[in-house]
């Protein structure tokens, strides 16, 4: 048995061949990659010194399967990074501590299309809680949720307080509308929070304005994919067109992004929520 970092080790079951423990191997203990291994193991994150045995088998980050990552230019790495960082509240320092590389090395990763080393992707992931295959945009068209769910997982109500807070963090929810031809439809939409109010621009005779002049479910969540944890929040209320000139000027002047999706989008909604409820799922400790 032979392993590289980033490698992960699957433990299947002696009576039915499935896999029942697997994790990323993040450290060796000999030059040739031969056991023992130090293992992240993905249903605890736990680091242990692991001597696999008749049961376990090597799965090999880059030569191919199911769970190769794809390939990606090399400066989407570290936009990767940055994005992750600031997403936690990181500095580069804290990051660049926790990694043990430099400030200036890891300033140079997120703004030059540099091509690191997979041990340096080992610790960057480690550094911020994700993985390698995360960092090199592996599952950049897989639906989220399908890592392994925690140990002891607990669901809770968040109050209004919470939700308006993870709302105003702005970004891409989703709008629930009829679509033209009757059926019900589900779309993303770049929005923001101005003066309490949810808005987002479209596009006249778009399925997202159809969401004018009529009662609409807003929907944004978040998951985070390393600690299979996350919330959602769900606002409901009436949605109307912005038509006054220096309430679309205002909208446009404070929005934070373009519409992802481009072309031509100057019809602003704007959903005034009469209900706001959410969801947070973490460990039964918190």
């Amino acid at each position: 048995m032979r392993a590289h970092l980033g490698d992960q080790l699957v433990v299947e079951s002696p009576a039915t061949g499935a896999a029942k423990r697997d994790g990323e191997i993040i450290g060796l203990h000999h030059e040739d990659g031969t056991p023992p291994y130090d293992v992240r193991w993905s249903d605890t994150d736990e680091v242990t010194l692991v001597f696999p045995g008749p049961d376990a088998h090597i799965r090999h980050l880059e030569h191919g399967g199911a769970q190769a990552p794809c390939e990606a230019d090399p400066g989407d790495i570290g936009r990767r990074v940055a994005a992750e960082r600031h997403r936690q509240g990181l500095s580069r320092e804290e990051v660049a501590g926790r990694a043990r590389m430099s400030p200036g090395y890891l300033a140079y990763l997120e703004e030059s299309p540099a091509d690191p080393t997979l041990a340096t992707l080992i610790r960057l992931a480690d550094a911020l809680g994700t993985t390698v295959a995360a960092l090199r945009g592996g599952g950049a068209d897989q639906p989220p949720g399908q890592g392994r769910a925690m140990m002891h997982p607990r669901l809770r109500d968040l109050s209004p307080q919470e939700c308006r807070t993870l709302l105003s963090t702005h970004g891409v929810g989703r709008v629930a509308v009829s679509a033209p031809d009757g059926r019900p439809a589900v779309v993303p939409v770049n929005y923001d929070v101005v003066d309490d109010a949810i808005v987002f621009r479209t596009a006249p005779h778009s399925v997202p304005a159809e969401a004018a002049e009529t009662e609409v479910a807003f929907e944004v969540d978040h998951l985070d994919e390393a600690l299979s944890q996350g919330w959602s929040v769900l606002a409901v209320g009436p949605a109307h067109v912005v038509t006054e000139p220096e309430a679309v000027r205002t909208l446009a002047r404070r929005a934070h992004t373009t519409p992802w999706a481009g072309g031509e989008r100057d019809m602003w909604v704007s959903i005034r929520p009469t209900t706001i409820t959410g969801r947070r799922i973490a460990p039964d400790d918190q």
